[in-house]
């Protein structure tokens, strides 16, 4: 499958616990004012890329703890970044992903073409909600603004409802 990708970061420790590779996803239609990343909002920026080219990279760092989901907006290519996010999760790594969404309107608008619930499935870690410019925090651990969640996902989904960690 093809994404958009705005960029990868090799080695992360900022988007996420552990070093982690961190997958830029072009396109988002939130445009949240004081966005760390603004220039992935354009949908018709970035390139084209292979999620089996990408899984090759991932694999050539043996330290890896995980791969996070970033952009942009992850669910905007859910699909890709679903199929993408089983083959890692087969391969022992957590997956992050971080989205403007919150956890209930993913859930509630879930189908089968968008994919949204089958990112959410392999999705171990879920920070969700716009950036906030009036709630930003540098004390903050992987989030941008106080309104954002950390949110267990597949203890979530057992549940019914979001599990939010207050630390890692």
């Amino acid at each position: 499958m093809m994404l958009r990708l705005a960029g990868t970061e090799n080695d992360s420790i900022v988007d996420g616990p552990g070093i982690r590779f961190t997958i830029f996803v072009q396109g988002c239609p939130h445009h949240c004012p004081g966005c760390h990343n603004p220039q992935t909002h354009d949908f018709s920026g970035g390139t084209l890329t292979d999620t089996g080219e990408l899984l090759k990279k991932i694999e050539e760092n043996p330290l890896l703890d995980g791969v996070t989901f970033s952009g942009g907006e992850p669910f905007c290519q859910a699909p890709a970044l679903a199929e993408l996010g089983g083959q890692l999760r087969q391969r022992g790594l957590n997956i992050i992903t971080y989205t403007g969404f919150t956890y209930e309107k993913l859930l509630a608008d879930a189908n089968a073409e968008n994919g949204y619930r089958a990112l959410l499935e392999v999705t171990d870690f879920l920070v969700d909600g716009r950036f906030e410019q009036d709630k930003k925090s540098y004390e903050l651990h992987f989030k941008g603004s106080t309104n954002q969640r950390f949110i267990d996902v597949q203890k979530s989904l057992e549940s019914g409802e979001a599990v939010v960690l207050e630390s890692l």
